[in-house]
């Protein structure tokens, strides 16, 4: 962290991050980036501030995955409403992302990240007052709204503050390694609320670190703003609500209403229609929501469907696992989130490894080693029994979150490294919305093929329906693997890789 604080700072600038200091004259202010003319005590505490956010959103993630068995005895949910439960967020999360990144281009980074934080305090105080599933599902969309507003304008931050690339690497490697903390606090705090005060004590957990993020955001946080904002595209926000919305419909409700009902196969057809609109709205407008130039660059579009793929992955990983340990092997919530512990450790760890290597070597050998893992371990899982010791466990859940670790940082700093500063947000959104639409479509997919096997009561059936759950996440975790190969047998074949024209354009400085 030191390093961070220090990389370009010293000694070239020894006076920055002192207030009421005249800069020295051999050194000309305007070569000093703004971000870091603007952060009084250091930019590490920024980061630290930034990083808040995303320990916020990963603690109530895998807090409220582990609480899910509670709050479907205490609210008579179905599959299918607890399903609900953790897609009304990520629907709603990634339909908002790219607008959330627009919004902090033209108004400012830093006010659209302290009123995302509001939101979400907001809402989880809501959530935690719910007096039915339909309005902890409605608090939960709340939730959402705030939340999409935190990783696109705490990205687009950090990538000012750090510009040059081994530096961004560190920082975005710090960045997974806190997601990764959040993510091992959150099962075993979220087991021990559930287990002292109820699933309710869930969404208590994030109000405290709430306030504190905010406060922190208003003294340390500089800002920054695109220097040309993109206009508002509310046709293309709409069709990206209506094309996620129905698509989760069609998944979530299609094993028990039948997959030829007419509400399934409507909510299908009007999702692939609107998508079709969005494609030839977007290609026409100059500022669209979606700016498919940036696709143009493979090694950019190929990282983004890595980034489908792999919270796709977790997603269905955490949502299996918990009802596997709570409902199979009648652990309790607590008991449950301490088995799930390794992984959280796991990818905390590896994550902050990969951001080593990323400075070093680029992200193409982490994510090819992370498809692997995450496959083998799924493959792995698919051979669960009701008594499977825990040591299989241990080494399963470690390698899942291992592989988990490499692939986040490398898709994240990959994704960030491939567009102009000046894009900062417009990538942040797009890599954001790609992992909230894979949450969507793991908790979706998994949960149906789950849903369509299942004989009797989640507690009688599980063992024999959840074979093919597991087999479904080792096959995505082979197309991460696959499409490292591939970008990397692009980039052999043509060194200079053609790129959109957005993403020729010169690097600004804050």
């Amino acid at each position: 962290m030191k390093s961070l604080l220090h990389a370009t700072v010293t000694p070239a600038v020894p006076w920055a991050g002192r207030a009421g200091v005249a800069p020295l004259r051999t050194v000309p202010a305007a070569a000093v980036p703004a971000a870091v003319r603007g952060a009084r005590p250091g930019r590490a505490v920024a980061l630290g501030a930034c990083c808040m956010s995303l320990f916020l959103t990963g603690l109530d993630n895998t807090a409220v995955n582990v609480g899910l068995p509670a709050i479907g005895a205490q609210l008579h949910a179905s599959v299918a409403g607890l399903q609900w439960v953790v897609a009304a967020y990520t629907v709603v999360l990634a339909s908002l992302l790219m607008l959330a990144g627009a919004l902090a281009d033209r108004f400012g980074r830093k006010a659209v990240f302290q009123t995302g934080l509001s939101l979400f305090t907001l809402g989880s105080w809501l959530c935690s007052l719910a007096p039915s599933l339909a309005w902890l599902i409605a608090f939960r969309v709340l939730q959402a709204a705030g939340a999409s507003m935190l990783n696109p304008a705490a990205l687009g931050i950090i990538t000012n503050m750090f510009s040059r690339p081994a530096e961004r690497a560190r920082a975005v490697g710090v960045w997974d390694a806190v997601f990764g903390l959040s993510m091992a606090l959150g099962p075993v705090a979220g087991g021990a609320l559930i287990g002292a005060v109820g699933w309710r004590g869930i969404f208590w957990a994030n109000i405290p670190v709430g306030l504190a993020a905010i406060s922190l955001t208003a003294v340390f946080v500089p800002d920054s703003r695109a220097r040309k904002a993109r206009r508002a595209d509310p046709h293309g926000q709409s069709l990206v609500i209506v094309i996620l919305a129905a698509l989760a419909l069609a998944i979530i409700e299609g094993p028990g209403l039948g997959w030829a009902s007419p509400l399934v196969v409507g909510a299908a057809v009007v999702s692939v229609a609107a998508l079709v609109l969005l494609l030839a709205v977007e290609r026409r407008r100059p500022e669209p929501l979606i700016d498919l130039r940036l696709f143009r660059n493979a090694r950019f579009a190929a990282l983004t469907a890595s980034a489908v793929l792999v919270t796709a992955l977790l997603a269905g990983w955490l949502f299996l696992s918990t009802l596997y340990l709570q409902d199979v092997r009648g652990e309790s919530a607590a008991r449950a989130g301490l088995t799930i512990l390794p992984m959280p450790v796991a990818m905390a760890a590896c994550a902050a490894l990969a951001g080593r290597v990323l400075a070093r070597r680029g992200p193409r050998v982490p994510l090819a080693v992370a498809g692997l893992a995450l496959a083998a371990s799924c493959a792995a899982l698919s051979r669960l029994t009701g008594s499977t010791g825990p040591a299989f466990l241990l080494a399963t859940y470690s390698m899942f979150g291992a592989g988990f670790g490499l692939a986040s940082a490398s898709v994240t700093n990959g994704i960030m490294s491939a567009v102009p500063k000046s894009r900062a947000s417009v990538a942040s959104g797009i890599n954001s919305a790609s992992r909230q639409l894979g949450m969507s479509l793991g908790v979706a997919v998994t949960g149906s093929v789950l849903a369509s096997s299942m004989r009797g009561s989640v507690h009688a059936g599980f063992l024999h329906a959840a074979p093919a759950s597991w087999l479904v996440l080792a096959g995505c975790g082979a197309a991460v693997l696959r499409l490292s190969v591939a970008t990397a047998a692009r980039r052999r074949r043509r060194p200079r890789l053609a790129t959109a024209p957005a993403v020729r354009e010169s690097a600004e400085a804050r």
